[in-house]
């Protein structure tokens, strides 16, 4: 066992180690911004990679950093970039302005989601299956689901988009 940390003799460094497992997992669930969690996931997986490792467990240890920590976090970076995104779809003619994409923007930025603007499905006029939502003439913002609708009007945000003569519609369900 020459690789390895005696528990006897080597508490003094394993104890501080082993104390960050606890204080990570707690800051990780107590999160709101899902980039922060990211992050979090990844320190995780490496202090319990440590761990492994100092106790003599050198193939879990690898199989930690390997599957816990690259492989999961890499997973949820893919998810939370593919998922953490409002799809509008522009009833108008032309795309709204830039002034109107940058006070979206703001109005979703404190809950980590990024704009995308999608083009109306031509087989399904008045329909948008692929999109959250609807961005139509007069900023008129219709969405389809009622919980996103209900956090999006307790935001700062929507008291700018109020003053600016934008209204928040819940699409009708035919």
């Amino acid at each position: 066992m020459s690789g390895s940390v005696s528990l006897v003799g080597e508490l003094d460094l394993l104890l501080p180690i082993t104390a960050l497992l606890p204080l990570t997992a707690e800051l990780l669930v107590s999160q709101s911004n899902p980039y922060q969690t990211l992050v979090l996931r990844g320190i995780l997986g490496s202090v319990s990679t440590l761990i492994y490792a100092l106790l003599g467990a050198p193939d879990v240890a690898i199989t930690e950093a390997l599957v816990g920590t690259l492989l999961s976090t890499t997973l949820y970076a893919v998810a939370l970039r593919s998922s953490m995104a409002l799809r509008l779809s522009c009833l108008a003619q032309a795309p709204p302005s830039e002034a109107t994409q940058a006070l979206l923007r703001d109005w979703l930025e404190p809950l980590s989601l990024r704009l995308r603007l999608v083009p109306p499905d031509p087989e399904e006029p008045g329909e948008a299956d692929a999109s959250h939502g609807q961005l139509g003439p007069g900023l008129r913002l219709e969405l389809a689901n009622p919980r996103l609708a209900e956090r999006l009007k307790a935001l700062e945000g929507f008291r700018r988009w109020q003053s600016s003569g934008g209204v928040l519609l819940l699409r009708e369900e035919p």
